[in-house]
């Protein structure tokens, strides 16, 4: 659910909620609160917007919808493009987008609540309360909450699954994959895994005895005044909300299908505006919700059993960039891609949040700013060719080779998706490079990311590869 980092019992989700997420929106004209908050310096403005537009036209992602806290407090709020294609809405900051695995964070403060209030502990193992999971014994809350626990990852790809045309529940989804053999000892390899989360938001609900929604409720989004925050998995945005959207290689934007209910749970079923998630940046760096113990404890990378770190807390990345500590994560869901960055010593953060899923906007727009706002250098990624390219060439001519693919990756790949490859990515001519940039475990496999050069144009390529060799992923987008 993450090109970074990435997405079932069905909570209802609370009345309270649902009306004051309903009367917030519907109360603020589209812009409104922006200009009312909008307190950067005019010049620092005009390079934000530029930043954003120029993302925007370089990736084709339909919107983007911009928060930045300086000084700790809210200073800009800024939506770019459109949030619905037909017919055209322009985006505005007021807009709920689908926060993907940003979510995790809430359900890693759900654990750290229960844990202040002596309910549970984060050495505590999974088998206190989900004894039928595979070597719960030996799996600690802290291990599920930094993904060191060796659980698969039942949602590694960046598209929607088959299976996902179907709802389902946090149950099931651990009966399939929470009872699979662990991918390594726990505590001794760091591997991303939805899993983990589903796990968690379970045992919030049993030891709090309520729907997790309705624990985030109560103990997050009332206290700090969040008062637009949905839950996507379970109900649809409106329309006064952004709209989601796929695209196949270069092909056309196109609606993004909703997934069933129940397979984002406490792993990705949040939505909300780019406000509210800022005030949520805010209480993390003033430390204002949790005890300061619990926040060191989210806050500080987790390490393995060899003394490694993982660079990891709980449900945040942890990093120091040139001085600068960065608490981070990206998130996707089916339509949706966003980044949250929080830089606590510099009392900087920024949130954005973009309308389509599998591209690398919202990343790119966010470290762009944070380089603008605190001097931070951008990240680089470096690696390899692989012989993804001979499957690239053959998409260009609306050739594949399904022997190659999985069942999944197969259905992706119908008439539409391979029409859109071959339409958009033929025009270009052949690679002049075709370079590997990223190289790592998820979910039981191995996720590629390539940079593919053209004489007037580049694009990213996304694989998973199984086991066996199969593809379960091959995904093409623009470069930001």
């Amino acid at each position: 659910m993450s090109l970074r980092s990435m997405v079932s019992f069905r909570p209802v989700l609370s009345a309270f909620s649902l009306v004051a997420g309903v009367c917030f929106a519907s109360s603020l004209a589209h812009g409104t609160l922006a200009h009312a908050q909008n307190t950067l310096p005019a010049a620092l403005q005009a390079k934000v917007d530029a930043i954003a537009q120029q993302v925007l036209a370089q990736t084709g992602v339909p919107s983007a919808s911009v928060g930045i806290v300086q000084d700790g407090k809210i200073a800009y709020l800024k939506a770019y493009g459109k949030a619905q294609l037909e017919p055209p809405v322009a985006a505005g900051p007021d807009m709920r987008y689908s926060i993907g695995s940003i979510s995790k964070q809430f359900t890693a403060t759900a654990i750290l609540i229960l844990q202040q209030q002596g309910r549970l502990s984060l050495d505590d193992t999974v088998s206190k309360w989900l004894p039928a999971l595979t070597r719960s014994n030996e799996v600690t809350l802290r291990e599920i909450m930094s993904h060191t626990s060796g659980y698969q990852d039942y949602y590694a790809e960046d598209y929607s699954l088959l299976p996902m045309k179907h709802d389902t529940t946090a149950d099931a989804i651990l009966n399939n994959w929470g009872k699979k053999a662990l991918d390594f000892d726990p505590g001794t390899q760091w591997q991303y895994s939805n899993t983990n989360f589903v796990i968690a938001g379970r045992i919030v609900e049993i030891v709090s005895g309520m729907p997790l929604m309705k624990f985030l409720q109560q103990n997050i989004f009332t206290p700090l005044d969040m008062r637009s925050v949905m839950n996507s998995d379970v109900n649809q945005l409106e329309q006064t909300d952004a709209h989601g959207y796929i695209r196949y290689a270069l092909g056309p934007l196109r609606p993004a299908p909703k997934d069933g209910a129940g397979w984002m749970f406490a792993a990705g079923e949040l939505a909300m505006p780019v406000h509210d998630l800022l005030l949520w940046d805010i209480s993390m760096m003033n430390q204002s919700l949790l005890q300061p113990a619990s926040y060191r404890q989210m806050f500080t990378g987790v390490k393995l059993k060899n003394g490694q770190d993982t660079h990891y807390g709980l449900g945040v990345e942890v990093r120091n960039r040139q001085g600068h500590p960065v608490i981070s994560h990206s998130g996707e869901v089916s339509g949706f891609t966003t980044e949250n960055m929080v830089l606590p010593q510099d009392k900087v953060a920024i949130a954005v949040l973009t309308n389509q899923e599998a591209v690398g906007a919202a990343s790119a727009i966010a470290g762009k700013l944070a380089a603008l706002l605190a001097g931070l250098p951008p990240s680089a990624a470096k690696q390899s060719k692989d012989q993804a390219q001979q499957i690239f060439l053959g998409l260009q001519n609306g050739k594949i080779d399904r022997a190659l693919f999985t069942e999944n990756c197969n259905a992706y790949f119908d008439a539409q998706a391979i029409g859109d490859f071959a339409s958009s990515l033929k025009p270009l001519g052949a690679p002049l490079d075709f370079r590997q940039i990223k190289d790592e475990l998820r979910g039981g496999m191995t996720f590629r990311m390539y940079d593919v050069s053209f004489p007037k144009t580049h694009v990213y390529l996304t694989t998973y590869r199984m086991p066996d060799g199969k593809i379960e992923q091959y995904l093409v987008i623009p470069a930001e």
